[in-house]
């Protein structure tokens, strides 16, 4: 299959510890910057020592890169595939590197967060243009695909086996990072609020396709300033009400993750898990795509339509619900930094955006 101009994929991710030693240097790369004191860091770690103080994404990430690997084998789509994380070994500078010593010239970057924002995007664009700045590499992020079938598809047929096991009268909670509001307002331009806007979009097409009859959208992982408002309810506080409500069985479906990251395993299956049972409530939580086959296949066609583009060519972009299929460069005002305006790939005006 023709991927011309691209020579590479790089899958690009958060990164997490390995061993116990990582998690504060890890915590600390995370949050550079903000001035969040190390004693604050090491009580964040607990959440990892509780698994050994290791976080499950990088296997998952290996995982997913071996399934990548067969499907393009399988395919014909002969590139080579790398991998780089913004804030842990493999890294994305030392990813970049090794691409252009293997004389990689144009690269196209998947990135394991499916949304808009600053945190989920953004980021993302100036930690690659930092990676790729001084090599004679370019560097072309693949659009977002929140409302791709190959992501979507996975959540609605994980959601429907467990409402079939569920007793009638199950609620389904979709769960995804919260973040600040004011990033929220930020997330596809000043007050576009896309990060809910597509949230609620892909909860609504899980719930119609998976045949939900009750549910609703909720928060996790909330860090930071008490004083800054984030994106509620929190997942336990909302499961606290839908008892009140007189609900007694939940099914929590992780959309606003990939795979199954520190959030959904503390977050959802620890403290979540715990606050269910403490209300007596009957308590499922679906899987994450994680290298489903329709997810694998999304990330080749994904690569495949934006190679078309770049070659002038009319293509097929594959997307469900009322929100179009995203831009592959973003606007100038994209999900802007709240801090500074520091350079990116990936959007209008980028002086590293082919």
């Amino acid at each position: 299959m023709d991927h011309r101009p691209f020579d590479a994929l790089l899958l690009v991710s958060f990164g997490g510890p390995e061993h116990p030693d990582d998690v504060v240097p890890f915590l600390e790369n995370v949050t550079a910057g903000r001035g969040i004191p190390r004693e604050r860091l090491e009580e964040v770690g607990q959440h990892y020592f509780l698994f050994g103080g290791k976080s499950p994404i990088n296997e998952l990430n290996l995982e997913l890169l071996d399934a990548l690997r067969k499907d393009f084998a399988a395919n014909g789509v002969d590139v080579p595939i790398y991998w780089g994380n913004r804030n842990w070994d493999p890294y994305l500078r030392d990813a970049a590197r090794e691409m252009a010593a293997d004389g990689v010239k144009r690269a196209a970057c998947f990135v394991t967060s499916a949304y808009s924002s600053y945190s989920g995007c953004r980021q993302y664009r100036e930690d690659l243009h930092d990676a790729a700045s001084g090599l004679q590499i370019e560097l072309s992020r693949l659009r977002h695909y929140f409302n791709h079938p190959g992501f979507v598809g996975p959540f609605t047929e994980a959601t429907r086996a467990e409402l079939e096991a569920a007793p009638a009268g199950t609620h389904v909670i979709f769960v995804t990072h919260s973040i600040p509001t004011s990033m929220n307002d930020a997330s596809g331009g000043p007050g576009r609020e896309m990060y809910v806007r597509q949230h609620e979009s892909v909860a609504s097409l899980v719930a119609e396709g998976a045949g939900a009859k009750s549910w609703s959208l909720a928060y996790c992982s909330r860090s930071g300033s008490p004083h800054v408002p984030w994106l509620e309810p929190d997942i336990n506080d909302h499961m606290e009400q839908l008892h009140e409500d007189g609900v007694e069985s939940v099914i929590v479906v992780p959309i606003g993750f990939v795979s199954d990251h520190m959030e959904v395993i503390y977050d959802l299956d620890t403290e979540g898990k715990a606050t269910a049972e403490k209300l007596g409530l009957r308590y499922e939580r679906v899987d994450t795509p994680g290298a489903h086959p329709a997810f694998v296949t999304m990330v080749r066609e994904l690569l495949l339509e934006r190679a078309a583009v770049e070659r002038g060519e009319g293509v097929d972009r594959p997307c469900l619900g009322a929100i179009p299929a995203s831009h592959d460069v973003c606007p100038a005002d994209c999900c802007l930094n709240p801090r500074s305006a520091l350079p990116t790939i990936g959007g209008v005006g980028d002086p590293l955006t082919p």
